[in-house]
């Protein structure tokens, strides 16, 4: 076996133990866990993000209502500029958490303060088109920002507005039910975007793992990578991890030659190069 070859025997398996929650299987054989964050916390987030967007509503509107009254008297193409003004900032209020989301690694403002982050079902970084599929399917907590706004600026006395406020919050109630009997507690759009919310204060990831993300058009060196174990690439890992804390990355010249002989592969790579090399090759040959 390749790890005798590295050293004789490793204490250090990379699997991270944390209190047991969700435990997600992941092509290594390493199962890695992560805490599902609770009720008041999710409800915590939700709120600060949707006072965010109040905020945002006020401010727009503030300043829609300075250039309309900038306008001075109304025609036909001041009406229609307006109104496209209207649109336009109103732009940000409807991208508010895909933007964050996909620019901040899975956290708007609310998941930052509350320490929580969306990730794939895999525990990885979240793709662009996950957080697209959360936004179109979160009807529930705009669709209840912009009803508060409407009863804060137009008044809410009339039967319809009592209406359209308990249509929203019956959308916004449907969310919390789910969030709260969800084993991984996931509304409908993380469902459907294969994602799940996240504790991030242990700092619980992948990344303590021989997980690496790598780009769609990667092209691997080494093939024969596959002929290693994942406790081998553990292995690998940890004296990669150790080099980057000591710097000291001549150490790991014993270990490439090894490798490299086991693997019968001829390379003028450096040694941390070919190492680090070999996990990405690894991690895109095992699911592709």
């Amino acid at each position: 076996m390749l790890v005798s070859l590295l050293f004789a025997a490793s204490k250090n398996n990379c699997i991270l133990f944390i209190m047991p929650a969700i435990s997600i299987p992941t092509s290594f054989n390493i199962d890695v866990a992560f805490e599902v964050p609770g009720f008041g916390r999710r409800l915590g987030a939700l709120l600060i993000d949707m006072a965010v967007e109040l905020c945002y509503l006020i401010t727009a509107s503030w300043l829609l209502g300075k250039i309309e009254a900038g306008m001075g008297v109304w025609d036909d193409a001041g009406g229609h500029n307006i109104w496209a003004i209207g649109l336009i900032l109103m732009v940000p209020f409807f991208l508010y958490h895909p933007i964050m989301e996909i620019t901040t690694n899975g956290q708007s403002i609310g998941k930052k303060v509350l320490g929580l982050k969306v990730v794939n079902s895999n525990g990885g970084k979240a793709s662009i088109s996950q957080f697209l599929i959360r936004w179109l399917l979160r009807v529930s907590d705009l669709w209840m920002v912009f009803l508060i706004f409407l009863l804060m600026t137009l008044g809410g006395d009339s039967v319809q507005s009592a209406l359209a406020f308990l249509f929203g919050f019956g959308f916004l109630l449907t969310d919390v039910i789910l969030v709260a009997s969800s084993k991984k507690g996931q509304r409908v759009g993380d469902m459907l975007a294969h994602t799940i919310v996240i504790r991030i204060n242990r700092d619980q990831d992948l990344s303590n793992t021989i997980f690496r993300e790598v780009n769609e058009g990667y092209v691997p060196t080494f093939p024969e990578v596959m002929r290693i174990n994942d406790r081998d690439l553990n292995v690998i890992k940890s004296l990669l991890d150790e080099a980057r804390k000591t710097h000291k990355y001549d150490s790991l010249r014993s270990a490439a030659d090894r490798v490299k002989g086991y693997l019968n592969i001829s390379t003028d790579l450096e040694p941390y190069v070919f190492l680090d090399k070999l996990l990405e090759d690894y991690n895109y040959l095992s699911t592709n």
